[in-house]
Order: C-alpha cells, then sequence, then structure tokens
C-alpha cells in the first residue's frame, strides 16, 4: 500500500487528527471546538486522553484503540460525575450491523473502565462516542444520527442510561440544522484552505498546517506508517498460514473421505467376488445333487443293477 504524504492528510486521517488532539499547545483548544460545535453548547475542563487502549480482559479476549478520548468535568462536579466522549473520525466502508456492534463493543470497555469495584452503578459515567464518517452508515443521508436506549413499547417513558451514540456522515444532506457543523464536516473530509470558510475553521487550519510542515512530525508519521504496514504484513502472513494449514487440513479430510469410498468400493468389490464364488459353489453342488438323485431313481426300478 502506498503511503501518503503527510501534506495530504485530512483531519478524518486518524495520524493527522490524533497529532492535534495530543499537540501540547492546540490539543485541548481543538478538542474544545469540535465538542462545542457537534454540540452547540459551550464545555467545561476538558481532560485528553490520546489513543487510549482498551485492553481485553484476558490474552484471548478482543480490545480496543479508541483514537481520542475525552474527559469533561465541569465546575463544582466530582470526577465520578465527569462524561466520556470518544471521538473516532473513520473512512472504513462498515455496514450498519458491523458499525453498531462495534459501537457497543466499544460502550462496554469504556464502562468497564469507568466503574470501580464497590462503586455503585448511579456513579457511572454518560459515555458519548462519536463516529465521524465519510461515508453514510445507515443510507438515509443525514448528516446527524443520534442513538440512544428508550423503551419500545412506551417510547415516551423517560429512560436515560447515560449511553449515547452520534454518527456524523460528512457528506449528509438531511437535518442539516447547524451550518456550522456542516462546514466542519467538510473540513475534515477535506481539509484544504478554501474549506476553511470560517475564523473558527482559519484558526483550525492554522494548526493543521503547522503540523503537516512540522518535521518531527513527519518522522512519527512515517514510523507510525512503517509499524501499521509491518502489522498489514503480519496479518496478511498469517492469513496465508491460515489459509495454507486450513488447507492441508481439508485436503487430509477430502484424502480421508475418499479413502473411505475406496474402502467402501473395494469391500463392495471383495463382496461381490465372494457372492459370485459362493454362488457357482452352490451351483456345483445342486448338479452333484441332481446326478445322484438320477442314480437313486434308477437303482429303485432295478434294484438288481448297481449304479455306477
Amino acid at each position: 500500500m502506498p503511503r501518503r504524504k503527510l501534506e495530504n492528510l485530512n483531519l478524518l486521517d486518524n495520524f493527522l487528527f490524533g497529532t492535534i488532539v495530543t499537540h501540547p499547545v492546540w490539543g485541548e483548544r481543538f478538542s474544545r471546538i469540535l465538542l462545542e460545535t457537534i454540540f452547540q453548547r459551550k464545555f467545561g475542563g476538558l481532560k485528553i486522553l490520546p489513543q487510549k487502549v482498551q485492553y481485553g480482559k484476558d490474552t484471548d479476549r478482543h480490545g480496543a484503540r479508541l483514537d481520542v478520548y475525552v474527559e469533561e468535568l465541569p465546575e463544582g462536579m466530582t470526577a465520578c460525575q465527569a462524561s466520556v466522549y470518544d471521538m473516532e473520525p473513520d473512512r472504513k466502508d462498515m455496514s450498519p450491523a458491523e458499525l453498531s456492534r462495534r459501537t457497543r463493543f466499544y460502550h462496554a470497555l469504556i464502562d468497564a473502565d469507568c466503574l470501580k469495584s464497590g462503586e455503585n452503578y448511579e456513579t457511572l459515567k454518560n459515555v458519548i462516542v462519536i463516529f465521524i464518517l465519510s461515508r453514510d452508515p445507515f443510507g438515509a443521508g443525514r448528516m446527524v444520527y443520534t442513538i440512544c436506549n428508550s423503551c419500545r413499547e412506551e417510547p415516551e417513558i423517560p429512560y436515560d442510561d447515560g449511553a449515547q451514540t452520534l454518527f456524523l456522515y460528512t457528506k449528509g444532506t438531511r437535518g442539516r440544522s447547524s451550518e456550522v457543523l456542516h462546514q466542519l464536516l467538510r473540513y475534515m473530509e477535506d481539509s484544504t484552505e478554501e474549506n476553511a470558510v470560517n475564523p473558527v475553521l482559519k484558526e483550525i487550519h492554522h494548526m493543521v498546517e503547522s503540523v503537516r510542515q512540522n518535521r518531527e512530525v513527519e518522522l512519527s508519521y512515517m514510523k507510525s506508517w512503517e509499524w501499521e504496514e509491518e502489522i498489514r504484513k503480519e496479518a496478511v502472513a498469517a492469513g496465508l498460514a491460515e489459509g495454507r494449514a486450513k488447507g492441508i487440513e481439508e485436503g487430509l479430510s477430502e484424502g480421508r473421505r475418499e479413502g473411505r469410498k475406496e474402502g467402501r468400493k473395494e469391500g463392495r468389490k471383495e463382496e461381490r467376488v465372494n457372492t459370485e464364488r459362493e454362488r457357482r459353489r452352490a451351483d456345483l453342488a445342486e448338479a452333484e445333487l441332481q446326478k445322484l438323485r438320477a442314480k437313486l431313481a434308477e437303482y429303485e426300478k432295478d434294484p438288481g443293477v448297481l449304479p455306477d
């Protein structure tokens, strides 16, 4: 896979997005702009944990790398009352089933990490997972899809478990209530000066250009790409090895099946030979018996004549 140049990356690319979020000067400001534009409100204190890795509970359990993990702690509130925002820019084309189950998995990992042993469930933090996508996740053309749990039979019943998921589609047109959010999403997909059409986006574009031209960032990007390329190669090699092993096993299984078929064929052939042999023996015995019966009948007619 050819490596794209750093200068060609957009904010929908994980590396550029994560680099700006973790920037010692701009990280909090950038995250605040995104959250305040998405939710159209002011945010309190933010704590940013970039690329937070949630490991599985054991070596054979699936983990996940959360691209940008942000905690909001409004003034006057305790740590357990903070809200967690996981922002995931993603260019992959996923089916609705895969995307929804991936979101469910992310929520489960974050929840498990938020609640300490012995704590009351009411202290569980609000968790909002935000996917920013260049492909329409559900095909309805909406700019924003908000997913919350509710009672199917009585949807008007208040039910707030603190879990929420937002899918932001960069080219969505339906439900476009915020032009500022639309401009932000368009810029994230194509991070050019032409798309920095308002003062906030011009500020973000300054961050983007500064990162793109940073030599240390470029070296980090090269190492990151090489590392991911190595992982891809290992995955391909593992897939080939697994395929070969599966092919060998299937070949052996097929061989065993063919062997059993041949064995059954040989068994049936031998059975037919034995049957034919026994039939011939029976025919010979029957012929001898007929001869004896004929001689006995001849003797009964003339007892003075001894049969041969």
